[in-house]
């Protein structure tokens, strides 16, 4: 996925004279042919984020279109005053590309595990925040940021991630996409949950339970409209995400539904990483699996929930 979004800020360079790249302290061989064929807006900066930030907003003020990129914890964490005062106070078309959502960094720890980086980002003023499922959404995906107003938040998984996305799916910022039609549950979720979301949908409609399928690509602004429609007609809403439940797309749910739902709230069970830092090292899939997010807990936590 990384790849795929890096090789599109390359087509899009080439075809807009806005574009710019700006690395912090990635490998010599990123975007080689970017760096070739436009030197002059393709800048790699050392291990400094807050000054990327910093200079990001200075290109976008005079008329550019920054994307930066690097590790998802170090796009966040480390320079979110920058963030917040020098991007989304003056609403400037920075585009953050976070490599590494969720535990995709878990053989390195806690240090580069941005579990909470979609709760700290949805919190700022004119921030949007976007998490695609797959490489090939991720296609859809960027030419529609080109024309956002003020930054961006893009949420990468890790390279191979299974294709669970279609081209007759589109992509509009803002919209979720219905990929079950439900009965009596909503299965919610983002990223690369879509995958298993879908899988668990698939054994329950087998096992004689209609369960309908809502990806949500866009946490912010977040697709009102198509949530508040379905939640008043099932009673039961299961949400996954690779996030810490603090203020995630669970949350985020919640706080619609209390807000605007006219009728009776139906049931909701959200699934995500707990509070708190992991102790653990190993693979994406093995944390997940601890956390209660790999497929068969999942099955097993709407079940319950049924029950």
């Amino acid at each position: 996925m990384r790849q795929t979004s890096l090789d599109m800020v390359y087509e899009l360079a080439k075809r807009d004279p806005r574009v710019v790249f700006i690395g912090s302290d990635l490998g010599p061989g990123t975007l080689k042919k970017f760096k070739a064929e436009m030197p002059e807006r393709y800048f790699m900066e050392g291990v400094s984020e807050a000054n990327v930030i910093g200079m990001a907003a200075g290109l976008a003020l005079d008329g550019f279109i920054p994307y930066i990129n690097t590790i998802a914890t170090f796009l966040t964490r480390r320079c979110y005053e920058q963030v917040a005062v020098d991007l989304c106070l003056h609403k400037l078309p920075v585009r953050l590309i976070a490599s590494g959502g969720g535990l995709v960094y878990a053989p390195l720890g806690p240090t580069h595990l941005a579990t909470e980086d979609i709760a700290i980002m949805r919190a700022l003023p004119n921030m949007t925040v976007v998490v695609p499922a797959d490489a090939q959404e991720m296609t859809r995906l960027m030419p529609a940021t080109l024309d956002v107003l003020g930054p961006m938040y893009i949420r990468l998984a890790k390279g191979g991630d299974p294709i669970v996305t279609a081209p007759e799916d589109g992509f509009t910022l803002g919209r979720a996409i219905l990929k079950r039609k439900p009965g009596e549950v909503l299965l919610v979720s983002t990223g690369i949950m879509l995958g298993r979301m879908l899988n668990v949908a698939d054994t329950l409609a087998a096992e004689g339970v209609q369960c309908g399928v809502l990806h949500v690509p866009t946490i912010k602004p977040l697709d009102a409209g198509t949530i508040l429609d379905l939640a008043g007609r099932v009673r039961l809403i299961v949400t996954a995400e690779e996030h810490t439940l603090t203020g995630g797309l669970g949350s985020a749910v919640i706080e619609l539904l209390v807000d605007r739902l006219p009728g009776p709230l139906p049931r909701i069970k959200r699934l995500g990483l707990p509070d708190a830092f992991t102790t653990e090292y190993g693979s994406q899939d093995s944390l997940l699996e601890t956390c209660g997010l790999g497929p068969s807990t999942i099955l097993t936590a709407v079940r319950e929930a049924l029950a």
